[in-house]
């Protein structure tokens, strides 16, 4: 690693930030059932506007990224993510929360996660040498699903005894935290040198993916990732509720139905890199993908009750175990595979093109939802993912990173 303590400030701020987010994990379609009093296709919907709105305002930011110090771009991107979630307490408790101010906020914290996560990807990969990147994918990976086992629990607890807009909060605070861990980081930075008399063109928005299409193992994981993240998250918002609304969980019980899994998330992720050691990239990154997407289909037997909770707790459980072990490689793999002076812009695009996908597929699985069922629109969902692997990269062209060179030396496919 260029910078070991630069890498730790880095970690941290992901860290805290992944602690809020998950604190507060489903704040939003509760306090859009419980407090609002929102229908099924309205709690897709906040959810899927947000993702979209955000996406399309972001995709122009990832040239823009891509040309600009990252660290003053993360620090900006967590500062707009923290007024924009202090908002809601604030106009809670003000008497002014509203849909619309949900909507408002959910663009500007998905437009600024795009933003920084592009950003952060880009300066990961200017921190961390190549051979060090799956260890360090794994350590963010491990965090992220050890903060999805305490957060929503914990986010649960909070919201019945001091309502679910305390856990926004926390979720405001720790992006102020996270702004402040990558304010201590010392050392060099990066940016793709532009000539300040050329301006964006309308070409240079498509870098992202003309470099991801021109790489097959880019392309494939790609459009897997894209699929299998948009199907997934199409029934967040429909088990919110099911469970909270349909089947009257109280909040407690719902953090602990996804608090508990993301424990296994935390056991793939420390085993990832040993497997690969042990079996080969490819392989472990293929049986790991094929059983992502096996487990989901599960969610069609959730019932009412103690059962209905252990359902969920043993099939989110094998699910997120599966997804800590593929998600390293699979980020690595990205990593490695891209221009490191186009990082940004591969990530960027990346983000945009899977929040529109969830966003397409939330308000699809609504209107399903609102004409069948949540649990039949769940249902369809986990059959679909059956088919996804078969968009996995095969081994032939797996160890031959194309995208290695810069995008317009890289080879057309």
């Amino acid at each position: 690693m260029k910078s070991g303590s630069g890498f730790g400030w880095l970690w941290s701020a992901y860290a805290v930030s992944a602690y809020g987010t998950w604190i507060a994990f489903g704040a939003f379609p509760l306090i859009a059932v419980r407090v609002l009093h929102s229908p099924a296709f309205a709690v897709s919907l906040l959810e899927a506007a947000g993702l979209a709105v955000a996406a399309i305002v972001a995709f122009p930011l990832g040239p823009w990224v891509e040309h600009r110090a990252k660290r003053p771009v993360m620090i900006a991107m967590d500062l707009a993510r923290f007024l924009g979630m202090a908002s809601v307490p604030i106009a809670y408790f003000l008497g002014l929360l509203s849909y619309g101010h949900l909507l408002v906020v959910s663009v500007i914290s998905g437009t600024a996660g795009i933003a920084f996560t592009a950003a952060s990807g880009a300066y990961l990969k200017y921190l961390v040498r190549s051979e060090h990147l799956l260890a360090a994918n794994g350590r963010f990976e491990g965090t992220s699903w050890v903060a999805t086992a305490a957060g929503p629990p914990l986010g649960g607890a909070l919201v019945g005894l001091l309502g679910p807009v305390v856990t926004v909060m926390a979720d405001a605070l720790s992006y102020l935290l996270s702004a402040l861990a990558v304010l201590r980081i010392r050392g060099g930075d990066v940016a793709a040198p532009r000539d300040p008399a050329t301006k964006l063109r309308a070409a240079d928005l498509l870098g992202g993916w003309r470099i991801i299409l021109r790489d097959r193992v880019l392309r494939r994981l790609f459009l897997n990732s894209i699929l299998v993240s948009g199907l997934i998250m199409a029934t967040v918002p429909l088990l919110a509720v099911l469970l909270l609304g349909a089947y009257h969980f109280p909040a407690w019980q719902y953090g602990l139905a996804f608090g508990i899994p993301a424990l296994g998330g935390f056991v793939g992720a420390r085993l990832s890199a040993r497997l690969v050691k042990r079996y080969g990239r490819h392989r472990v990154m293929t049986a790991s993908g094929w059983l992502r997407s096996i487990f989901p289909l599960g969610l069609a037997f959730v019932r009412p009750g103690i059962p209905g909770l252990l359902t969920v707790i043993i099939v989110e459980g094998l699910l997120i175990t599966c997804m800590g072990i593929f998600n390293p490689i699979y980020a690595t793999e990205r990593l490695q595979r891209t221009p490191m002076d186009h990082a940004a812009r591969v990530l960027s695009t990346w983000s945009v093109s899977s929040k529109l996908v969830q966003a397409t597929l939330m308000v699809i699985w609504g209107i399903l939802a609102t004409l069948t069922s949540p649990l039949a629109a769940i249902t369809l969902s986990g059959v679909l993912l059956l088919a996804t692997p078969l968009l996995l990269p095969d081994r032939t062209h797996f160890s031959a990173p194309e995208s290695a060179v810069p995008a317009e030396e890289a080879p057309a496919a």
